[in-house]
């Protein structure tokens, strides 16, 4: 199991927006992402600065194809066409990354 840090910025005028849409994430979203092996997602807000903070568990063992199976469902390219206008990526962010990857430093069981 691989603990994964992410970040992006978000628009200050889609805040809400984005709370709302995830507050009620479709089920189709959800399925796509535990069928990608990902567990343990959630997305943390960072007022003022306007950051989302990103944590999953990836549990699968080839990342590269569960990531790129996840961008060829239909119900996530929806979902990102909606979600992507809110965010607004790192300038920082290594080439073809859309969330920022971090690197952990520190973890306590």
């Amino acid at each position: 199991m691989q603990r994964m840090g992410l970040v992006i910025g978000v628009v200050e005028e889609k805040i809400e927006e984005y709370k709302e849409l995830h507050a009620d994430t479709w089920q189709e979203i959800l399925d796509i992402l535990s069928a990608a092996n990902i567990h343990n997602y959630s997305i943390f807000l960072r007022e003022p600065e306007n950051l989302l903070f990103a944590y999953w568990e990836y549990t699968g063992d080839d990342f590269e194809a569960d990531m790129n199976m996840i961008a060829e469902q239909d119900a996530m390219k929806r979902w990102w066409k909606i979600c992507s206008p809110c965010q607004k990526p790192l300038k920082t962010r290594a080439e073809g990354e859309h969330w920022a990857m971090m690197e952990q430093v520190f973890y306590h069981n």
